[in-house]
């Protein structure tokens, strides 16, 4: 397992990922999150991990990517918007003009 500092607040989203990327990455940290809820059922209860600091680390990471997503989404929309605009204008002046 990682060593590094199992907390939430130590988790970060990257920054340049594409609308399939964030999907991507958001299927494997759901893949992640159950392999170790499965390690964490499977174990005794006395025995010592940190299966569950590790599973909150990671959902709190999937939430920031999850909100990437939301954000790539709306941007996607005002852009498809802008286009059907366009679109739309361009379509009422070849009829003003025929």
């Amino acid at each position: 397992m990682d060593r590094y500092p199992l907390k939430p607040e130590h988790m970060r989203a990257p920054d340049n990922l594409s609308r399939d990327e964030i999907k991507q990455s958001l299927d494997e940290l759901d893949s992640k999150i159950k392999v170790l809820q499965g390690r964490a059922n499977a174990t005794t209860a006395d025995s010592n991990h940190t299966y569950h600091q590790h599973i909150e680390a990671l959902e709190t990471k999937r939430s920031m990517i999850a909100q990437k997503l939301d954000i790539a989404e709306d941007d996607h929309s005002k852009w498809q918007d802008i286009k059907d605009g366009i679109d739309k204008l361009k379509t009422e002046l070849e009829q003003l003009f025929k």
